[in-house]
């Protein structure tokens, strides 16, 4: 990367590690947990983060959200937990442990293959035995009888630089974990999964050398797309290296403007906003504790939505809708968009 981004992305993360962000409880979790649901929002995934914090925790499905969309975040998620685990060891990175990480990632979602060039399984993780474009009329990937060979010299070049690299370079460290990104996404070992999969292997070194991994969220998509486009076409790495490194930039501050705003916000003040509801508004006591603990809930939050109230307080969805139109006709809320996506603000 530049020595600009450099020097930004160093400043930003001894910001975050200074602001102690991902000391917060459940960071970590929830970090994970935006990670999956953005990689496979990448794939055609509608399913929201409040949904995928329902699945994985509660087992609770949406209804909103085919099941395939649904299996997407749920094998993804496995696969993180497992790779997570794995990558602490330090073992070499090699085709077999490749193809397993493929087959957790695709476990429920993949594809039997039958086609001239023999039969394979996506959702084994086996390599693809036919060739693949990069979308309609796209440039070609490497032809299928190429793959094992360019894979092996991927797994032996990733496996040199994880050894000779410096843990303290923290840039030379994202670097390193871009390029594994961009190489094995280029090789496009499998029919289906490369992106998920991809993106995993870069967080799981990133992991590995103890630095804060790396989003690709739903909204960078093009960019992030037309980034891979244009460095395979101009065949300078820097390109990809660049552009994933300000995204990361972009993400560390957006994480650090709320969090900031959210610490130096005033705390709702129970008692007073308590009494208040029941004096000036004569509903009974508790009912008004109900509505302070929402608007504590609310207090650090630039939105919230009636899902997100369903979950954290376990409140039936009628009783939440009627919870928050009461705030809204007291003044203290104000409502943004149709029933369907109707958010929440502060006054």
């Amino acid at each position: 990367m530049t020595k600009e981004n450099k020097e930004l992305l160093m400043k930003l993360l001894q910001q975050h590690k200074a602001l102690g962000i991902s000391d917060q409880i459940d960071f970590d979790k929830f970090y994970l947990y935006s990670i999956i649901t953005h990689s496979t929002a990448i794939e055609g995934s509608t399913v929201t983060e409040v949904e995928a914090q329902l699945l994985f925790d509660e087992g609770i499905t949406s209804s909103k959200r085919t099941m395939l969309e649904q299996q997407m975040n749920l094998d993804l998620k496995v696969a993180y937990y497992y790779g997570r685990e794995w990558i602490k060891q330090h073992e070499p990175i090699t085709i077999d442990w490749l193809i397993l990480l493929a087959s957790k990632v695709m476990a429920r979602t993949g594809s039997e293959y039958h086609v001239i060039g023999g039969d394979f399984s996506a959702a084994k993780g086996e390599l693809r035995k036919l060739n693949v474009t990069a979308g309609t009329g796209g440039k070609s990937y490497l032809a299928y009888q190429k793959v094992p060979a360019r894979l092996a010299a991927f797994c032996k070049e990733l496996n040199r630089r994880r050894k000779a690299i410096d843990p303290a370079d923290v840039a030379a460290v994202y670097d390193l974990s871009f390029w594994a990104h961009f190489e094995l996404v280029t090789i496009h070992p499998w029919a289906d999964g490369n992106g998920r999969t991809c993106r995993l292997l870069m967080n799981l070194l990133q992991w590995e050398f103890d630095v804060l991994p790396t989003k690709v969220l739903k909204e960078d998509k093009a960019e992030y797309i037309q980034a891979l486009i244009d460095t395979r076409e101009s065949e300078d790495l820097n390109v990809f290296l660049n552009c994933m490194a300000r995204h990361h930039c972009q993400h560390l501050q957006n994480d650090i403007d709320q969090f900031v705003r959210s610490t130096s916000e005033e705390v709702v003040d129970k008692s007073t906003l308590k009494q208040e509801l029941v004096d000036k508004w004569s509903i009974k006591s508790s009912l008004a504790e109900k509505l302070v603990d929402i608007m504590d809930f609310v207090a650090d939050k630039d939105q919230i939505t009636t899902e997100e109230i369903v979950s954290h307080f376990g409140f039936n969805p009628t009783t939440t809708k009627r919870y928050l139109r009461q705030l809204t006709e007291f003044g203290y809320l104000e409502a943004h968009g149709g029933n369907k996506n109707r958010t929440y603000t502060k006054k």
